[in-house]
């Protein structure tokens, strides 16, 4: 079990949610994909990639956005609208606001200990994924 951050979540930038919350969402991508019995690293690299590229975080967060309340909804606000300092290389400036609103989310999330919320969005980006034909 994952203990929650013993420190002030106020006092922390949106972008070190941001860099949490990215390694968090990778890992659970990870983890779901083998435990679909995805066995290959090339298989596994393959699809984690699409799942993980700017633009499918923002397709999933923009259609996330309108389910999200109270602190999750702040939060995400907060990460997209927050400066990025490096203009992004290889996705679409908004794409990669709305990609920084999901990734800050699922940092914060994990600040706060809240494993079945994040288990729960996983899940969410799953079936988005299947239903954009992504993933089979």
């Amino acid at each position: 079990m994952i203990q929650a951050y013993k420190g002030d979540l106020t006092a922390i930038p949106m972008s070190t949610f941001a860099f949490v919350g990215d390694a968090v969402y990778e890992l659970g991508i990870r983890r779901f994909l083998l435990e679909r019995r995805v066995m290959t690293s090339g298989a596994l690299h393959h699809i984690c990639v699409k799942l993980v590229r700017a633009s499918f975080q923002s397709a999933f967060a923009r259609a996330l956005q309108s389910k999200l309340e109270g602190d999750e909804a702040e939060i995400f606000r907060r990460g997209r609208n927050a400066n990025p300092g490096t203009p992004a290389k290889h996705a679409d400036p908004i794409d990669y606001r709305y990609a920084t609103a999901l990734e800050a989310l699922f940092g914060y999330l994990y600040l706060q200990g809240k494993t079945e919320r994040i288990v729960e969005l996983l899940k969410a980006v799953f079936d988005f994924a299947i239903a954009a034909d992504i993933i089979s």
